[in-house]
């Protein structure tokens, strides 16, 4: 098969992790790619929501926002968008939240808000939208960024969304009532909470990169499952999928929802 991108294998990574009938909370960016490649491959009978009312959305581009029309065009029903929180994310019926970061630290907390102090930041973020209340509530959660020593850090300058909190027991301390995250997947590898702390470790290195690698662009001293995997190259029809869907969206959008 022809040679792919490291955000391409991310996007294959992240997308395999949904599973076929799983009803699916999804965030904007790279959730939404991956959530719809895994539609569009192996995942046919997929629910994908939105937090803008969409249930069931089958968009055949990659939407800007979760405002964008395609979302309630092509979806099998539109809701209020309380009624998404209300009844659908904190009614328990969400199998699977699909969050981007900004930031992240090893216990799986995720920042949005700003770089820097609060008050005066370096960078102000988007900010929260929905995806506090996805943290919290769905059943699990998958994370999915670039690895960088900017992105994962020790400790973020601000908590957006709650991960498993300051590790162990905490996350059930504070009685949240979703299993938090099961994954997250990076340009990198896969990293699944340890048993126990429930920090981060990485479990499964994309092809042809190395743990020095991995070590160099995260900012806490990572560490490595004992049996390390290898994430399986991507198919030929996964990135078939994949480029088309990008294809598609870039010629509806121009150049904005193609790459991230």
């Amino acid at each position: 098969m022809s040679a792919y991108s490291t955000n391409e294998m991310m996007t294959v990574a992240a997308a395999r992790r949904l599973g076929n009938g799983s009803v699916c909370f999804v965030g904007i960016g790279l959730p939404s790619k991956a959530a719809n490649l895994a539609r569009l491959t192996h995942a046919p009978e997929v629910v994908l929501i939105y937090e803008s009312g969409p249930i069931g959305a089958k968009p055949s581009v990659l939407p800007l926002s979760i405002g964008d029309g395609e979302l309630a065009e092509t979806a099998d029903t539109v809701v209020p968008t309380g009624e998404i929180f209300r009844y659908w994310l904190q009614g328990g019926r969400i199998d699977v939240g699909f969050l981007g970061a900004a930031q992240v630290d090893k216990y799986g907390n995720i920042n949005t808000t700003v770089i820097g102090d609060y008050h005066q930041p370096k960078v102000r973020l988007p900010g929260a939208g929905g995806a506090p209340e996805i943290a919290g509530s769905a059943k699990e959660v998958l994370i999915i960024l670039k690895q960088s020593h900017r992105t994962f850090v020790d400790r973020l300058a601000f908590i957006t969304s709650v991960g498993f909190g300051e590790g162990g027991e905490h996350r059930k301390q504070l009685g949240l009532p979703g299993k938090g995250p099961v994954a997250i997947i990076t340009d990198l590898c896969i990293m699944e909470p340890e048993a126990g702390t429930n920090e981060f470790i990485v479990t499964a290195l994309h092809p042809g990169v190395t743990r020095e690698q991995v070590v160099e662009n995260t900012g806490w001293a990572i560490r490595f499952a004992e049996t390390l995997g290898t994430t399986e190259a991507p198919r030929a029809e996964e990135l078939e999928a994949l480029r088309a869907l990008e294809a598609r969206t870039a010629a509806a959008h121009g150049q904005q929802g193609g790459e991230e």
